[in-house]
């Protein structure tokens, strides 16, 4: 049975629409840049997560050399064998334990922040991965809310957006009205993806008829050219 950390990271990466590994490494990450703020040290630190017990181990990490110039960094390899036998070799690396619980609150926030800004990252590279590949297709949504004359609207667990310039000027619109668009572009900003939306473009006008005739979407019959009047 799974701890209850990764059914928490399960969950949360189902929600997300994000791979649950992609959460672990951000858990690892935010332990590891905690840890660095709490050390101080120039030690190689290195985390794993240990899905059986749902813990964050965190390890100092030290090469095997002939000669020890960093002892934080190197151990010799005389010690080495001292501890593992004749199976350690020169180049090869050691982790040696380290305690997280002494931490503190303050490693703990900072934690949670990376934790979250890596979250966020992830699933914005996640929304746009998927709607970059969907220009061109009709999406349905719901009016979230205006902007200085934009619609923003709610489509598929996503935010788009309905600009002024791509409405019809005989469409009026009130906030949880259904919509209809087709997606005219995906840009990546440093918000995250942005879904622009129209209901003016004429290839809304074709994927409409895709819909509802079946000749048209086969390809047994072929719009040449569509034109929209705007309003």
């Amino acid at each position: 049975m799974s701890n209850p950390l990764q059914q928490t990271i399960e969950a949360l990466a189902k929600e997300k629409g994000i791979e649950p590994d992609v959460i672990v490494t951000a858990i690892e990450d935010a332990v590891l840049t905690a840890s660095r703020k709490y050390y101080k040290s120039t030690e190689n630190l290195r985390t794993k997560f240990n899905h059986e017990t749902g813990q964050v181990e965190l390890f100092s990490v030290r090469q095997i050399v002939e000669e020890v110039t960093d002892p934080l960094t190197e151990i010799s390899l005389v010690e080495a064998q001292e501890l593992y036998g004749d199976e350690a070799e020169v180049d090869m690396e050691i982790e040696f334990p380290k305690p997280t619980d002494v931490l503190g609150r303050i490693a703990a926030q900072t934690a949670k922040q990376v934790i979250f800004q890596k979250v966020r990252e992830a699933e914005r590279d996640n929304v746009y991965a998927l709607y970059s590949d969907r220009v061109n297709e009709v999406i349905n949504g719901t009016v979230k809310r205006f902007e200085n004359g934009d619609i923003v609207v709610d489509a598929e667990r996503v935010e788009a957006l309905l600009p002024r310039r791509e409405q019809s000027r005989a469409e009026n619109y009130t906030t949880g009205d259904r919509i209809r668009a087709v997606i005219r572009e995906v840009n990546k900003n440093t918000k995250g993806p942005q879904i622009i939306l129209s209901r003016t473009d004429p290839t809304l006008m074709v994927k409409m008829f895709e819909l509802v005739v079946t000749e048209i979407y086969d390809g047994t019959v072929n719009i040449r050219g569509e034109v929209r009047e705007a309003g």
